[in-house]
């Protein structure tokens, strides 16, 4: 079982930045990739990035150039820096772990996880 507790999230307004945080415990030992995904209300689940063991990390064209997600296994950690953040940004994030793998399609991430945290919110104003 694998626990993550999210924090980080909040109020912005357009053009801002806010830096997610994720605490990773429980049985972790083999887990091949970790990620972020949002979900605004009436919408999808969208996965916005994704990074594997080995480092290599995958984005959406959504967020490609504004979002870096990157990890610390040292203290099992995982963060998902924001930047120019827009209202369409808004949304429920939780941070995910245990993928088969990803793939992107017609610029959209696909990516299923095993585990999810209970989520942040994020809220940008225009």
């Amino acid at each position: 079982q694998v626990r993550l507790e999210e924090s980080g999230g909040g109020s912005v307004q357009a053009g801002g930045s806010l830096r997610l945080s994720c605490a990773v415990s429980g049985s972790t030992e083999g887990i091949y990739c970790m990620g972020w995904f949002r979900q605004a209300p009436g919408k999808e689940r969208e996965p916005v990035a994704a990074i594997d063991s080995e480092g290599h990390t995958v984005y959406p064209d959504s967020v490609k150039g504004r979002f870096i997600i990157s990890q610390d296994n040292a203290v099992k950690s995982l963060s998902l820096q924001m930047i120019s953040l827009q209202p369409d940004d808004t949304a429920m994030y939780y941070c995910a772990a245990e993928c088969d793998g990803w793939g992107v399609q017609g610029g959209q991430l696909r990516a299923d996880f095993s585990y999810w945290g209970q989520g942040t919110q994020v809220t940008v104003s225009s």
